[in-house]
């Protein structure tokens, strides 16, 4: 049996359209592997620089947080020391008043109706310092006076604490920005 004339032409051509496309597929998944490989590479890129950024700025704040903190802790320490330095003091002048070494007085309204404005005539309890005349206090009212003062003095004390806090804080927030 013999085959028509025109079996082997449309053979040929099917075979040529199957060979071309399957060519024109290769080419194309290679050139989308390659393009897909690039874009890989790209953003691989990106995310290893993006997460080199982050740790820089991490390590940018968590030295900034550790000068803030020894900054905080110095004024901390020297809020610490005054505190300290006022309760010795005021130890110091409660225990000279409890040993009668110091004596607080203080000074009379001599215009004061009366004359006398109210004070004793007796010689030991008042007498005149740098020309104006004074009084001595009793001495458990001298001691609840330097008591009213030592908080006094604590209070100060802690409030510039807290004002040095919230300068060094606030400073280190102005810095962020």
């Amino acid at each position: 049996m013999k085959a028509p004339g025109w079996l082997l032409p449309v053979l040929a051509l099917v075979l040529g359209f199957v060979l071309g496309g399957w060519l024109a597929w290769t080419w194309q998944a290679n050139a989308y592997g390659k393009d897909l490989a690039d874009q890989a590479d790209a953003y691989s890129r990106d995310r290893e620089q993006a997460a080199t950024e982050v740790i820089n700025w991490q390590e940018t704040q968590q030295d900034a947080r550790r000068a803030l903190e020894d900054r905080l802790q110095a004024n901390d320490e020297t809020h610490y020391k005054e505190l300290r330095d006022a309760q010795t003091n005021q130890a110091r002048l409660r225990d000279r008043l409890a040993t009668a070494d110091l004596r607080l007085s203080v000074l009379l309204n001599t215009a004061a109706s009366g004359g006398s404005a109210g004070v004793p005539a007796t010689p030991g309890t008042c007498g005149v310092v740098h020309g104006r005349a004074r009084a001595e206090l009793d001495p458990a009212a001298a001691r609840r006076i330097v008591a009213i003062a030592g908080d006094g003095d604590q209070g100060l004390i802690a409030l510039v604490a807290c004002q040095r806090y919230v300068k060094e804080v606030t400073r280190t927030v102005k810095l962020d920005r």
